[in-house]
């Protein structure tokens, strides 16, 4: 059984060889490959028919926020996160989602790394890069 650093948090996307799709500044986890998938076609995403999805780890979330990147959650991959990051030691706040969201809005929250420990929680209904 792969340890808590291995469990998959979620799917991000990128346009090879290395453009990662963002919300903003922010990589985008989706709960989901379907999810991923949808944000795309909402934001109307150019060479959204390009764009590689692939599974990440809490390990690979957890060196990108060392390394200074933040990353926007949807509700789905935020729940998984969550309580990893609180027990790997971050200091990360509840999610704090809507109930609903209207047709075509998107709601992430977006955590940008403060210092080493630290977080800063943000939610957003931004278009998608």
């Amino acid at each position: 059984m792969p340890g808590n650093d291995e469990k998959v948090i979620g799917f991000f996307g990128y346009l090879p060889p290395s453009k990662i799709v963002c919300d903003y500044d922010a990589c985008i986890i989706a709960g989901s490959e379907a999810a991923f998938k949808r944000y795309l076609k909402l934001a109307n995403h150019p060479n959204s028919d390009k764009v590689i999805i692939k599974k990440t780890r809490l390990i690979e979330v957890l060196r990108g926020l060392s390394l200074g990147a933040p990353y926007s959650f949807d509700k789905e991959a935020y729940a998984r996160f969550y309580p990893l990051a609180k027990k790997a030691g971050l200091d990360v706040s509840e999610e704090n989602f809507k109930a609903e969201q209207p047709d075509g809005e998107i709601e992430f929250m977006t955590i940008r790394p403060k210092s080493s420990k630290t977080v800063a929680p943000s939610l957003s209904n931004r278009g998608l890069r």
